[in-house]
């Protein structure tokens, strides 16, 4: 069993991480941490009743926790996972960030798009980009991964494998998504309640969403010239699920698309190319890690359309996390992690 501990264990992806390791063979959550729930455990907190039920909450401290553990899950906010780590590198400890403060390589990049000084570049430099199926072999290797963002997530999964291997213009490249709620964490927040989001619909921070910095940033590299997308992100009145909508131009007919990322994604098991005319939908990966991708072309406008999946909190984030912790400690990929969508 590896030992492991969830900092930041009270929002959506801490728990949902929590539930996930209750059916994983060789993980084993030991330390959770609540700076506000310190004391208490998760089944006081949460009602939980699950095998980790008298789990209790610690303080945040790395030099504590890092003699107990083997990886640490990092999850909290942009800006306060830096020092986390430092520390639990410093004493061993492998880490899994689902933050922003480990995805760019340029640290510059970082602190321009979330307006937070960098205390350690050196580390941007050595983290690995958790995107699971592209970047797996280097996260064998890996101390430290960088969980993707789940836009990104979404979006790079078709985005990248065409335009490594030329199969699409470099521009124009538009990417139309959406998002549950959940999305944007356990917020107490007028425009997260039920009635704000409630039988409506609605675009945000467009043309300035963080997430696409780290879009561009991902998919320059694999491209000899820059790459720059329009993104634009929307809140669905649904708890989880993304559905990204991205509209390109192919350089060959959808169906030779189709079969070249059947191939290319023939070894994932949690990327899913489904046949051309099908439309995959949220209900269907809702609760699972998987990716599904659906490929269509208006031939008589000249566009190529990539649709695109996935649960947020699972594929998104905690279920990726797990996906990558198994390549970091030598577990096939997809150990402990659902396939089986939640229909209600």
């Amino acid at each position: 069993m590896i030992k492991a501990a969830v900092i930041g264990a009270t929002g959506y992806t801490g728990l949902e991480l929590i539930r996930l390791s209750e059916n994983h063979p060789y993980l084993e959550i030991s330390v959770i941490t609540s700076r506000e729930k310190a004391g208490k455990s998760l089944k006081e907190v949460f009602a939980w009743s699950g095998k980790y039920a008298e789990l209790v909450f610690e303080e945040p401290v790395v030099e504590k926790i890092a003699e107990r553990v083997q990886v640490a899950f990092l999850c909290v906010p942009s800006g306060k996972a830096q020092e986390m780590a430092y520390s639990s590198l410093q004493r061993g400890v492998k880490v899994i960030d689902f933050s922003a403060d480990f995805r760019f390589k340029n640290s510059r990049s970082y602190e321009n798009t979330y307006n937070i000084k960098h205390n350690y570049p050196e580390l941007c430099e050595k983290a690995v980009y958790g995107l699971t199926e592209i970047f797996g072999e280097k996260i064998k290797k890996a101390e430290l991964v960088a969980n993707p963002g789940c836009y990104p997530t979404s979006v790079l999964l078709p985005l990248i494998p065409l335009l490594k291997n030329n199969l699409i213009e470099k521009e124009p490249i538009i990417i139309d998504s959406k998002s549950g709620t959940s999305g944007a964490g356990r917020k107490a927040e007028n425009y997260y309640s039920f009635c704000e989001v409630n039988e409506d619909f609605k675009a945000y921070k467009i043309a300035s969403h963080r997430h696409n910095p780290e879009i561009e940033e991902k998919l320059n590299l694999f491209s000899d010239e820059q790459i720059q997308t329009i993104f634009t992100p929307h809140l669905l009145p649904i708890n989880r699920g993304i559905f990204s909508t991205i509209y390109v131009k192919f350089k060959t007919e959808a169906e030779k698309i189709y079969k070249f990322l059947k191939e290319f994604y023939k070894e994932s098991p949690f990327v899913e190319i489904v046949p051309i005319g099908k439309i995959p939908r949220i209900a269907e990966v809702k609760g699972t890690n998987l990716c599904k991708i659906g490929i269509f072309e208006d031939k008589k406008r000249g566009w190529g359309i990539l649709v695109s999946v996935i649960d947020n909190l699972i594929k998104g984030a905690s279920g990726q996390a797990i996906q990558n912790f198994n390549l970091m400690f030598g577990f096939p990929e997809d150990t402990g992690l659902p396939k089986t969508p939640l229909f209600v």
